[in-house]
């Protein structure tokens, strides 16, 4: 099979969100298929992790700091911006285009076969075949660790299948309310089923809510609870151990297993501190625990050497045109932290001094509303538009998801991706700021359309 055809078949399952509820979280189901795989997913150690924001960022800082420390890592996240090959990665590298031919023909021959003989109710979904592709994968190249960052949820997750030597749980926030509870309490319930009994788990105090639910599923689990607010490095103006942003990194100092390293992480904004701090948090639980490669240096080159596109990133103006900021928040928590973090890099007196072009859009079963609330006031120019995708909402639904915060003047409306920014480009000049958000398919749409390398 080619790796075009193994990626058609991919997509012909339709997307991540397409089949029911009961369809998609049926562990039951992964288990089976992974059991007539030969068990891939024991046959590696791994750490999962869950929560709405920042997962994916820890999970790549805490994979860089593996690999960092001379550890064999595996790392697979989601969904991806531009090639299907970057949620699966060895060592930084994501999985050949042969490599996931061959493994995608190994698990769907196998799903096929137990369809046809009734061991399977129906063919396996989009995420659970790549994460089954993922599983079989990292177990033929024997990684010494692998970093597993959660779809959505946890407890029915189809990640949720391995024992994982720690779990982590980030940042819990209104996203995915259809699938998981429509309360804070409801969601982080989900979040909290991958914690394990006697197990460890790597956390940060939330909302209360969260707390409260996160707490009481570590009790009832025996589990042992690390906190990582050591990590985390004051805010404060006066403090000498304040985070410092410029030149596209945040740095400062901090001790970390008796040793003051300098963090300075390519990931930039006041909440990407959480972030790094569960990520090193995570580092330290393994190297007490026995994983002794793991040194504050490499903790500190790790970290350094982290590569995690799309979170604030920043492209500086060159050869004729703008700058740009592509950030893939795609909730409200997430539009609060981008509108914080252009806020802090750009703007002045808590206001974004630069004047932004906008291009926005957003899947229609995302907190539309109050995203545009968000983001909308702070830009000169708006151009909505949609991704290729049939969650997208329409340009002109989000115009009026923003009636309320936006002249209709100020909004225009885009076809494509594409056509969005070639307009946004006339608009803010050599001297602008594109800021291109709302969602990570139409953050990868645009760097494909800019010919940007991932």
């Amino acid at each position: 099979m080619s790796y075009e055809t193994a990626v058609a078949q991919m997509y012909a399952l339709g997307h991540e969100l397409a089949q029911t509820p009961s369809h998609k979280f049926n562990l039951a189901h992964m288990r089976v298929l992974l059991g007539a795989l030969g068990n891939p997913e024991k046959r590696f150690p791994a750490v999962l992790i869950a929560g709405t924001n920042g997962k994916g960022s820890t999970a790549a800082t805490l994979a860089a700091i593996l690999q960092a420390s001379g550890l064999k890592t595996g790392l697979y996240t989601s969904p991806h911006l531009v090639r299907m090959n970057e949620r699966i990665r060895l060592d930084g590298t994501a999985i050949g285009d042969e490599d996931f031919a061959l493994v995608h023909d190994v698990v769907d021959r196998t799903a096929e076969r137990l369809v046809g003989e009734g061991d399977l109710p129906w063919h396996p979904s989009f995420f659970e075949m790549l994460t089954a592709m993922a599983f079989e994968y990292f177990a033929r190249n024997r990684p010494d660790m692998v970093v597993l960052e959660v779809g959505m949820g946890g407890r029915l997750d189809a990640t949720n299948v391995v024992e994982p030597r720690l779990s982590v749980i980030t940042d819990i926030s209104l996203d995915h309310q259809k699938y998981l509870g429509e309360t804070i309490g409801e969601i982080a319930r989900e979040k909290a089923g991958i914690i394990r009994r006697n197990g460890v788990v790597i956390t940060l105090p939330q909302m209360p809510e969260a707390n409260d639910v996160i707490g009481n599923a570590i009790l009832d689990a025996d589990a042992r609870a690390v906190n990582a607010v050591p990590y985390v490095p004051p805010v404060s103006p006066g403090s000498r151990e304040r985070a410092v942003g410029g030149g596209g990194k945040q740095r400062y100092p901090l001790d970390v297993m008796g040793t003051e390293i300098m963090v300075e992480s390519p990931l930039v904004g006041r909440h990407q501190l959480r972030n790094l701090a569960l990520a090193i948090a995570a580092a330290v639980e393994l190297h007490d625990s026995g994983t002794g490669a793991i040194t504050p240096e490499t903790i500190a080159r790790g970290i350094r050497e982290t590569h995690w596109p799309g979170r604030f990133q920043v492209v500086p103006a060159a050869d004729g045109n703008p700058e740009y900021v592509f950030d893939v928040a795609h909730n409200p928590a997430g539009a609060w932290a981008l509108r914080s973090t252009l806020s802090a890099g750009y703007g002045k007196d808590g206001d974004v001094g630069r004047e932004i072009t906008l291009v926005f859009g957003v899947m229609r079963d995302k907190a539309m509303q109050q995203m545009t609330e968000i983001l909308f006031p702070i830009a000169g120019k708006v151009i909505v538009t949609h991704a290729n995708n049939p969650r997208s909402a329409s340009p002109d639904e989000i115009r009026q998801a923003a009636a309320r915060v936006a002249e209709s003047g100020d909004i225009e409306e885009a076809d494509t991706v594409a056509a969005a920014l070639d307009r946004a480009r006339e608009v803010a000049g050599q001297d602008g700021l594109i800021v291109i958000t709302g969602s990570i398919y139409i953050v990868g749409e645009a760097m494909r359309s800019l010919g940007i390398r991932i």
